[in-house]
């Protein structure tokens, strides 16, 4: 497969880009439930804060920094360039409508803008363009959560449907499933343990195992990890407030159509960790403001073809490391910033 020099600096200056986020955390969950609806609920809180896709609505804006990346081409080095900007924009609700003692039915729809300003040269020495692109991607799913005892620990089975594309065209199904097991719960400790199926040609690795941990400290520190996702350390301030040093992981990815001449669709795709400093602030009980800044790290971002996988690239980039700042709100009736312990 043959993409001009020309496209693929475009492509490269366009997509070396991030999605930046924040989490939350509730600082408890209670080891001890009475029934299955008990359990439901407290379940449908810890996930809440633990995954921002899960709150019943979330707007967020991030921007980066300028940065310089390299890139690649069937192996072969290309001109280092420079983007000048990054914006974005994401949008994302979820709704459960069914609920039952032992499980619920929920749809999650999302949509994320992308604006991008690039300075891209096709040659060592050449003229610099100043190209701009935006990009739309589109996602939505369907989600089952059961809720059940297995070796006598409590567990937690999740499957999803999801469908995504651009504002041109539909473009994938794919599937996940998931299995997550209490370990331990009291007022200090929580820990999960589970496996995640991605049932999807495009993924490079289909089973990945998960594990969450979280602990207080007496000093009013809490340690926070969330694997693969996360890992933070936090601290409550003020009334209202709490504070997180940490990292995280997201995941950009949309569609490409006519970069190469022919009928081809492809999809970029990379994951950035976003380490750095968050500040979260319950206002009127139910809403979460937050901002974040810190500095991302992409260790790579590739174009492959729609029918590939994220491991058969035709093009990629390395981005160097770049700051960045994330602001947003949540509804978040789950939240536990700013109640007492």
């Amino acid at each position: 497969m043959d993409i001009s020099k020309n496209t693929a600096s475009l492509v490269a200056g366009l997509l070396t880009l991030s999605v930046t986020g924040f989490s939350q955390t509730p600082d408890s969950i209670p080891g001890a439930v009475k029934d299955s609806a008990d359990v439901r609920q407290r379940v449908v809180a810890y996930a809440a804060d633990k995954f921002t896709i899960t709150r019943p609505f979330n707007i967020e804006f991030s921007h980066s920094a300028p940065y310089n990346f390299s890139s690649e081409r069937n192996g072969k080095s290309l001109p280092d360039n420079k983007v000048n900007s990054f914006s974005q924009v994401k949008v994302s609700t979820n709704i459960n409508f069914i609920k039952r003692k032992t499980w619920f039915l929920g749809a999650t729809i999302g949509y994320v803008y992308t604006n991008t300003d690039a300075g891209l040269t096709t040659s060592v020495g050449g003229p610099v363009t100043t190209v701009e692109g935006d990009f739309h991607y589109l996602f939505s799913s369907v989600n089952f959560t059961y809720f059940s005892t297995l070796f006598n620990k409590r567990t937690i089975y999740t499957s999803s449907i999801l469908v995504d594309g651009s504002d041109k065209h539909f473009e994938r199904v794919r599937g996940i499933a998931t299995g997550t097991m209490v370990l331990k719960a009291n007022q200090r400790t929580k820990m999960t343990a589970g496996i995640l199926l991605s049932i999807d040609p495009s993924a490079q690795t289909p089973v990945i195992p998960i594990f969450s941990y979280e602990h207080k400290f007496n000093n009013g520190l809490v340690a926070d990890v969330v694997l693969p996702k996360s890992a933070y350390l936090r601290k409550h301030v003020f009334t209202n407030g709490r504070v997180s040093l940490g990292a995280e992981m997201n995941r950009t990815s949309f569609y490409l159509y006519n970069i190469d001449g022919t009928s081809q669709k492809y999809e970029y795709r990379q994951l950035d960790i976003n380490s750095g400093l968050t500040y979260e602030h319950l206002i009127a009980k139910y809403f979460v403001v937050a901002a974040k800044t810190g500095v991302r790290i992409t260790p790579s971002g590739r174009i492959f073809r729609k029918e590939d996988s994220f491991g058969s690239p035709v093009f990629q980039t390395s981005p160097d490391p770049g700051f960045y700042f994330n602001v947003g709100v949540s509804f978040n009736p789950f939240s536990l910033i700013g109640k007492k312990k």
